[in-house]
């Protein structure tokens, strides 16, 4: 491409039952200037769509026709879950366990090894897009394997979610295949599947704008400041002590103590209420949507700070920047 082109590419992935061509979908911009090759995608898990969103609008954002390098934007990555709204593929596999992938695998390793070798190869720095998975929604957060001094870490701090997760690599996942190529990678997670969530999706605009002028790639500082951020050390989950029905009693951001009441499972009637606690001080930064639960299922998602008050105050920070434009 030449410099100061964009271009919307389809990398043939399969063909339906019908012989009907499917396709990831690419969008390239390229700068006049060389720079970064930042790799933005959605849609791994079919049913995440938050991250589609995300991509569109930041497609739109005025400051990307004087880009300097190169932004590759992949909305839909799994198309087969997406057109089916399911997290998997048809063959039940999670495509984020399937990478590198291998050309001769299952469906999930040559979906993994194509997007691998046409696209994420291609890319200096990443950011990958999710939301929790179905009938859970997530706090706006980043999860990252982080150093100190790293290329990383300045990204997750520039990107501004109130909260940043120091998460170890799962084997198979396009986190755990970027990072042992040596390209930095952020997974950012906020929101419900199979729902746009515009608390989830503007933030996710701004900070992937926000990393972009970290790495040089565009001008300018922004609008604002982004809100403080505190680096999780660890999480935990609270689980169904029974089955039952749940009626929560915290919210999102939340700041609890270990032993402190998170919400009650009882029976239909109201019979044999039994108490959900937390395990851990923290912040709540996950938590289950279906009040429907089975013993032993995960309700409350909390991560746990050295510094607790200053991770309450940045959620709090967080939450009052938080303005949502119109959708448009």
């Amino acid at each position: 491409m030449a410099p100061g082109t964009r271009r919307q590419i389809d990398v043939p992935v399969a063909r339906l039952y019908t012989h009907t061509p499917l396709n990831i979908p690419v969008e390239v911009v390229h700068g006049r200037r060389e720079g970064p090759v930042l790799l933005v995608c959605g849609g791994i898990h079919g049913d995440e769509i938050n991250g589609v969103e995300i991509v569109r609008r930041l497609l739109h954002v005025k400051a990307i026709a004087a880009l300097r390098g190169t932004l590759i934007a992949v909305p839909v990555v799994n198309v087969f879950g997406f057109l089916q709204q399911i997290r998997y593929l048809p063959d039940r596999r999670d495509l984020n366990r399937c990478f590198p992938g291998s050309e001769s695998g299952s469906l999930g390793g040559r979906i993994a090894a194509l997007f691998c070798e046409q696209i994420v190869d291609h890319a200096t720095h990443i950011i990958d897009l999710h939301t929790g998975a179905l009938h859970r929604t997530n706090l706006p957060q980043i999860r990252a394997r982080l150093t100190p001094g790293s290329e990383t870490e300045r990204m997750a701090e520039a990107f501004g979610a109130p909260v940043v997760l120091n998460a170890e690599l799962r084997d198979g996942s396009l986190r755990h295949y970027a990072q042992h190529r040596n390209t930095p990678v952020l997974t950012y997670e906020a929101g419900e599947a199979l729902r746009f969530d515009e608390w989830a999706i503007a933030p996710g605009v701004s900070g992937v704008l926000r990393v972009m002028r970290r790495l040089g790639m565009l001008t300018g500082t922004g609008r604002r400041r982004p809100a403080p951020v505190e680096v999780a050390n660890g999480s935990s989950w609270a689980r169904a002590p029974i089955d039952g029905i749940l009626r929560p009693g915290v919210r999102l951001g939340a700041r609890v103590a270990k032993g402190d009441l998170l919400g009650r499972v009882a029976g239909p009637f109201g019979n044999n209420v039994t108490e959900v606690q937390a395990v851990a001080d923290g912040i709540v930064i996950g938590m289950s949507r279906l009040p429907l639960v089975n013993e032993g299922e995960a309700l409350f998602h909390i991560a746990r700070f050295d510094a607790i008050h200053e991770a309450e105050t940045a959620v709090a920070s967080f939450q009052s920047q938080l303005t949502l434009p119109p959708a448009l």
